[in-house]
């Protein structure tokens, strides 16, 4: 096979073969193929897309590219979460500690930032000495220990992905179904979860723009993993507005411990039953004896554990300075602090999650380039949702940045970013819609 002819043939709209997506993401693994062919299929596909046998096969493709964890011989069940992608999306900080402290093991593996999306193991990273890297025998290690792991992709679990990864979000190919649905998948069979949650986001400020795109990609993962013998259940959740108040690094593991302390904004607490119960699913439909129950989420008692690896993951193999889990002003802080005002009363109509994500971007909160690196300190602070009343000079955003050129586009960004209305305005849904296949 020739890789100019894989790609031509999807450029062309073609159905490509199981043997030619193989060949081609075994080539991307070992380097047959270059970055510069890889971009062209990755461009390719998203303009061309893929039918679901060929969205499949690249799932499994990816998965199999490396090692496949076996995690029973550490854990009776074992649960993973991951979201499609958001703005001030920290839920993984918050939910999987709650979770753990139900007495449910969370193995998972995460990305980083993608476009104008946050990525956990940015954020997980604003905590100094914090390790992303594990090898696999460190991955169950820390899972056998305290219950809990969160870590990247290694060299051994799905490393095609980790390489289409990095190249999508500096090639404009991230807003593609099939890409976002193997990427995802690849990742959660090769962590070896016995049950997936899948928190599928909707709005502006997400990949899927439309509700019923959501569902499909939705519905497309529940598929892939439910024929891998995965037990699998699937969040709807709106992204027109941040999630949250912060958007940022070290803004959002501020916020999530917050949160865990029984702090922080209230649509994020407010989405935690919600999100406990998705979680507690999988496990009380599984074999597993004393499952958690879907209303068990005592933050408080995730609180304590932290220490021993609950929130954040931190010590063990995942080292990480637990000191700033117990004080977090010793998280990177920006030097420059600024507030964009109301410039008149009136009800919250929009607020641009992508916008925000952006702005966010612009001040170094995320890459341009692949292997960029990223600013911890900087990102924004939301201080408004739609629905809520404002008065002039009430605060709508605190722009947090190290560098004054990036604060005046990011500021520019978020002046447009919100829209005021003179009548009331009915607030946006956490959630549209819950699928399962257990």
């Amino acid at each position: 096979m020739h890789a100019t002819d894989v790609i031509a043939r999807k450029r062309d709209g073609e159905t490509l073969t199981t043997d030619e997506i193989m060949w081609f993401i075994e080539g991307v693994t070992n380097g047959a193929i270059p970055d510069y062919q890889v971009a062209a299929w990755l461009m390719a596909v998203c303009i061309r897309g893929c039918r679901t046998g060929e969205t499949v096969d690249l799932a499994m493709a990816m998965a199999h590219s490396g090692e496949i964890l076996d995690l029973s011989g550490v854990v009776d069940f074992a649960v993973d979460k991951h979201s499609s992608g958001g703005v001030g999306d920290k839920t993984t900080l918050v939910v999987l500690p709650l979770v753990v402290a139900c007495g449910v093991p969370v193995g998972k593996m995460s990305g980083r930032g993608l476009g104008f999306s946050g990525g956990t193991l940015d954020k997980m990273e604003s905590i100094a000495g914090y390790r992303s890297d594990l090898s696999t025998e460190a991955f169950l290690s820390q899972l056998k220990t305290h219950g809990i792991v969160l870590s990247g992709q290694s060299a051994d679990l799905a490393p095609a992905d980790g390489m289409l990864y990095a190249l999508r979000d500096v090639t404009s190919t991230v807003r593609s179904t099939p890409l976002i649905a193997s990427s995802i998948m690849s990742k959660k069979l090769a962590a070896g979860a016995n049950g997936i949650v899948l928190d599928v986001k909707a709005g502006t400020g997400a990949f899927m723009g439309e509700v019923s795109a959501a569902r499909t990609l939705a519905e497309l993962m529940i598929g892939i993993g439910r024929d891998a013998g995965r037990k699998m259940v699937a969040l709807i959740s709106d992204m027109n507005q941040p999630l949250g108040a912060a958007v940022g690094n070290a803004l959002e593991v501020r916020e999530a411990i917050d949160v865990l302390r029984g702090g922080g904004p209230a649509d994020l607490r407010d989405a935690l039953p919600h999100r406990g119960r998705a979680h507690a699913a999988p496990g009380r439909h599984s074999e597993r004896p004393g499952a958690a129950g879907p209303d068990a989420h005592d933050g408080g008692e995730a609180a304590e554990r932290r220490g021993a690896g609950a929130f954040p993951p931190a010590g063990g193999t995942s080292g990480g300075d637990v000191r700033m889990v117990d004080d977090p002003d010793r998280l990177p802080q920006a030097t420059i602090v600024e507030t964009i005002a109301a410039p008149a009363r009136g009800y919250v109509k929009r607020v641009e999650a992508r916008a925000v994500g952006i702005a966010s971007k612009v001040l170094g909160a995320g890459r341009e380039k692949k292997g960029d690196p990223i600013d911890h300190a900087v990102g924004v602070v939301a201080h408004c949702k739609v629905g809520d009343a404002v008065a002039a000079g009430d605060p709508l955003f605190t722009v947090h940045a190290n560098d004054a050129a990036r604060l005046d586009e990011a500021k520019s960004r978020l002046s447009r970013a919100i829209t005021l209305s003179e009548a009331p305005v009915a607030p946006l849904p956490l959630f549209y819609d819950m699928l399962e296949a257990i």
